[in-house]
C-alpha cells in the first residue's frame, strides 16, 4: 500500500504497547523519520514544534522498540506496536491519555492494569476498611489460602457447568491472584511477555506440523 502524507509531509501515527495493547501516545512522522524508524526498529518522529527530527528515548532513554507497523485502509494513518524502555508521556505517566473529558455511567472504565494499580496503592498506602489492605496485614499466608478457596470454588462451578457461577468465580481467583502478584513484586507485564512466548512457540509448532 502507498501512504498517503498530508500537505506538509505528515502522517499521524498512534504507538500502542505491545503486551498489553494500551495506546501509549500520538505522534506524527515524515517520510525520513518513518524510514530512520524502520531502520533502527526504534520509533523516530517528527516535531511539528521544532520542525525537526526527535528520536524517542534520545534524551529519556525511554526507547520504543518497534515490533510492526500496520496502515489504516485509506493509508493515511499508522499504528506501531512497540515494546517499550519506560514512560511514554514526558510527564513520567505511561501513557499520553490519561485526562478524562467523559465517561458512561452505564459502562464504567475497566482495566486489568488499572486494577493492579488500585491493589498496589492498598499495599504501599494501606487504607481502613479495605479487604485488599486486610490481606496485605495478614501477609502471604492469608492471600495464598484465599487463592486455594477461590480455585476450589472455580473448579466446582466448572463441574456443575453453571457459567454464571464461574464468571463469578473466576473473577475472584483473577483479584486474588492479583494480591499475590503485587505482593511478590510480579508485575502484569512479567505475566503478558511470559504468555507472549509461549504464543509464539505454539505458532511455531503449529506452522511446523503445517510443513
Amino acid at each position: 500500500m502507498k501512504l498517503k502524507f498530508d500537505e506538509k509531509g505528515l502522517i499521524p501515527v498512534i504507538v500502542q504497547d505491545f503486551y498489553s495493547k494500551k495506546v501509549l501516545m500520538l505522534a506524527y512522522m515524515n517520510n525520513e523519520s518513518l524510514e530512520v524508524s524502520m531502520r533502527e526498529r526504534k520509533t523516530c518522529f517528527f516535531s511539528r514544534s521544532r520542525n525537526e527530527l526527535w528520536r524517542k528515548g534520545e534524551t529519556s532513554g525511554n526507547y520504543q522498540h518497534i515490533v510492526s507497523i500496520m496502515a489504516d485502509c485509506d493509508g493515511d494513518s499508522l499504528i506501531i506496536e512497540v515494546i517499550k524502555d519506560g514512560p511514554a508521556c514526558h510527564t513520567g505517566a505511561d501513557s499520553c491519555f490519561f485526562d478524562p473529558v467523559f465517561s458512561s455511567d452505564e459502562h464504567p472504565q475497566f482495566s486489568y492494569d488499572g486494577l493492579y494499580e488500585m491493589i498496589e496503592e492498598r499495599k504501599s498506602a494501606p487504607k481502613e476498611g479495605s479487604y485488599t489492605t486486610y490481606l496485605f496485614e495478614k501477609g502471604m499466608d492469608k492471600i495464598l489460602k484465599k487463592i486455594g478457596e477461590e480455585c476450589t470454588e472455580t473448579v466446582i462451578a466448572g463441574a456443575k457447568g453453571d457459567k454464571e457461577e464461574a464468571i463469578f468465580e473466576i473473577a475472584d481467583l483473577t483479584y486474588h491472584v492479583m494480591v499475590m502478584m503485587a505482593e511478590m513484586g510480579i508485575g502484569l507485564s512479567e505475566v503478558t511477555k511470559e504468555l507472549a512466548k509461549r504464543h509464539v512457540i505454539d505458532h511455531k509448532v503449529k506452522q511446523e506440523t503445517m510443513k
